[in-house]
């Protein structure tokens, strides 16, 4: 299995813009923050390996969340809060 913590490297980039720090993966910015919001973002892309590249950027930048799934559904656990996404996205208080 890959490495966990350290985001992946296939179709995998790791952007900083006007203080906005975003992972993508082919070309879809996964996770970005910044500006006190951390933002989850699928594109429709219910994969493992979309949740996979989210949690690495989590454990990698100690953003302090958790992507996981349950009957199909995905949801995000924060701040000791279980959060489901809202269609592809998911917007967090950083």
């Amino acid at each position: 299995m890959a490495n966990q913590k350290q985001v992946g490297r296939v179709a995998t980039s790791v952007v900083t813009e006007n203080g906005i720090t975003s992972v993508y993966y082919h070309g879809t910015p996964v996770v970005r923050w910044g500006g006190g919001l951390i933002v989850l973002n699928t594109g429709g892309w219910f994969t493992s390996t979309t949740k996979t590249r989210m949690n690495q950027a989590a454990n990698q930048h100690g953003l302090g969340f958790a992507v996981h799934q349950k009957s199909r559904k995905w949801f995000v656990t924060y701040r000791g809060e279980t959060i489901p996404f809202n269609g592809n996205n998911v917007t967090l208080p950083a």
